[in-house]
């Protein structure tokens, strides 16, 4: 699971840098910002999810779906605060790193089916 978060975050810092490329320092900020409303729920639930499978029992469904909609929560909690607080967002960066980051997921399965 932590491997799906490692992808996000490599894909999403090749996001930032293409936008950076394209549009400049905000662009690149927009692009991590959208990224980063999908990459640390993501961590956090991985995290968790991680921890309670190492303790004796592991995990169990109540655990996976709490924290599922925590993240789901937090990343909309996140999605309204950047959007209503940052006043030089760059929609199209934004938009771009955000999806990156959810569609990392795509590359993961397409690697590792090749394996």
């Amino acid at each position: 699971m932590l491997k799906t978060v490692y992808l996000q975050a490599i894909v999403s810092c090749g996001v930032a840098l293409l936008a950076y490329v394209l549009g400049g320092a905000l662009a690149a900020f927009s692009a991590l910002l959208g990224a980063a409303a999908c990459v640390v729920p993501n961590a956090l639930f991985a995290l968790r999810l991680t921890w309670q499978a190492r303790r004796p029992g592991g995990a169990d469904v109540a655990t996976f779906l709490i924290w599922e909609v925590v993240k789901l929560g937090l990343t909309v909690a996140l999605l309204l605060t950047i959007v209503l607080q940052y006043r030089d967002l760059q929609w199209l960066a934004f938009l771009a790193g955000l999806i990156a980051a959810l569609k990392s997921y795509f590359v993961l399965f397409l690697l590792d089916r090749k394996s």
